[in-house]
C-alpha cells in the first residue's frame, strides 16, 4: 500500500487494538473516570480516521483532527490507572494523537 500517511494508519491500527484490549480487560472492573468509555469512542474515532486516510479522502484532515482529540482524552483517562493494559492503551493513544496531528499539519499546509 502506498500512502504518505502510513505511520498514522499504523498508529490508528495499533491504537484500535490496544483500546479493544483495554476495554476487554476493564470489563467488570470499577473505574472512577471515563475509562473504558473513552476506549469505545477512541476505537470509533480511530476506525473512522483510518478509513478516511486509506481512501485519501478530502475529509481525512477533519477526521484526524477529531481522532487526535479523542486519543488525547483517552490517554489522559487510561494513564490514571495502574494497569498494564491501561498504560499500553495510553501510550498507543499518545502515539496515534501525534501521528494524527502530523497529518493535520501536513494537510493544512497543502492549501
Amino acid at each position: 500500500m502506498e500512502s504518505p500517511y502510513l505511520d498514522c494508519i499504523e498508529a490508528c491500527r495499533k491504537c484500535i487494538a490496544d483500546c479493544q484490549y483495554c476495554l476487554l480487560q476493564m470489563s467488570g472492573m470499577e473505574s472512577k473516570n471515563d475509562c473504558p468509555l473513552c476506549c469505545i469512542l477512541c476505537i470509533e474515532s480511530c476506525s473512522a480516521a483510518l478509513q478516511f486516510l486509506m481512501a485519501a479522502s478530502p475529509y481525512a484532515k477533519d477526521y484526524c483532527n477529531l481522532c487526535a482529540k479523542v486519543c488525547q482524552w483517552c490517554a489522559e483517562q487510561c494513564a490514571q490507572h495502574d494497569h498494564k493494559h491501561c498504560e499500553d492503551c495510553a501510550n498507543s493513544c499518545v502515539k496515534c494523537m501525534e501521528e494524527c496531528q502530523k497529518v493535520v499539519m501536513t494537510l493544512s499546509n497543502e492549501i
